[in-house]
């Protein structure tokens, strides 16, 4: 059974996902890729620094999402396609020996008053002790940094897409980056 596209525009993620993983008809998995690429682009943008090899980019993450997404368990696709995304770009990065970008000032910190958890050296290390440590910030937590650093919500935007209250986002929001830099500091990279 193939839903018409009007009807696939009104699916959730998350029944999309599972259309494509029931019937493996690319279709559902484009549509629901689709809703992304503006996200997946500006990351691409981000780290590649050229809009030809972002543009390309993006293409090459579908194809891996088409292979990867059946051999996983996704429990939110916006977060794994953004994971999919990231070590996609740091590959190519690694592939043509070109610097991994880990200026952090802009997806981990409000303002530049506070501390920064980095510095240049060492950038893909520090990815992934932030990586990790994002894992395991509590869900509130990790849910309002992602949408406030990753998605550049603001705090309304982030209020209105998790239900929690402003004060509750904000609060949310500061114990996370102090929860992050605690933990990045406990893996031996200093701030």
């Amino acid at each position: 059974m193939l839903l018409s596209p009007e009807k696939r525009k009104t699916e959730t993620d998350a029944q999309l996902l599972e259309l494509f993983l029931k019937t493996a008809r690319s279709e559902y998995l484009g549509d629901l890729y689709n809703r992304y690429i503006p996200l997946v682009y500006g990351l691409c943008l981000k780290y590649l620094k050229d809009a030809d090899s972002a543009q390309d980019a993006v293409m090459q993450i579908f194809e891996v999402i088409l292979e990867k997404a059946a051999r996983h368990e996704i429990r939110e696709f916006c977060t794994w396609l953004y994971s999919v995304s990231k070590n996609h770009c740091l590959q190519l990065l690694r592939k043509n020996k070109r610097e991994i970008p880990t200026d952090f000032s802009g997806m981990v910190m409000e303002s530049n008053d506070t501390v920064h958890l980095f510095d240049k050296q060492e950038g893909e290390r520090k990815l992934t002790a932030l990586e990790r440590c994002m894992e395991q910030l509590p869900l509130p937590q990790r849910e309002s940094v992602r949408l406030f650093f990753l998605e550049e919500k603001s705090y309304a935007e982030v209020a209105e897409a998790t239900a929690y209250n402003i004060k509750s986002v904000k609060s949310y929001i500061q114990n996370g980056k102090r929860n992050l830099k605690i933990c990045i500091e406990k893996q031996g990279i200093t701030a």
